[in-house]
């Protein structure tokens, strides 16, 4: 069974920084485009990166700065460091990985994860 499983998130002060993790797994062909979002209370899911297979990277608007997205392909998981973190920045963070599975690769999805909740607050 295909899954993604985000880890890292927790409390942190304003001006801190946390590492988030998401390790996709199970029988999969191939890991295409993985990628950060994020849903803060009473707003509107937000994109904040995305990153290829071979390394290329998009940032949402206002992310690129204090996050930083990379990704390790023998461990299947995709990275986001995020500094300078504000008060703004409290939501639940979820990842998201386009995934080819199957023993010929033939199915193809966006899986998503459950989200790892980052509390921002003095």
């Amino acid at each position: 069974q295909v899954q993604v499983l985000e880890s890292g998130g927790g409390l942190v002060q304003p001006g801190g920084s946390l590492r988030l993790s998401c390790e996709a797994s199970g029988t999969i062909f191939r890991l295409n485009d993985m990628g950060w979002y994020r849903r803060a209370p009473g707003k509107e899911r937000e994109l904040i990166a995305t990153i290829s297979s071979d390394g290329i990277t998009t940032y949402g608007d206002s992310m690129k700065g204090r996050f930083t997205i990379s990704r390790d392909n023998v461990e299947k998981t995709v990275y986001l460091q995020m500094n300078s973190l504000k008060l703004d920045d409290t939501a639940l963070y979820y990842c998201v990985a386009d995934i080819q599975w199957g023993s010929h690769g033939g199915s193809r999805k966006h899986f998503w994860g459950l989200g790892t909740q980052v509390t921002v607050s003095s």
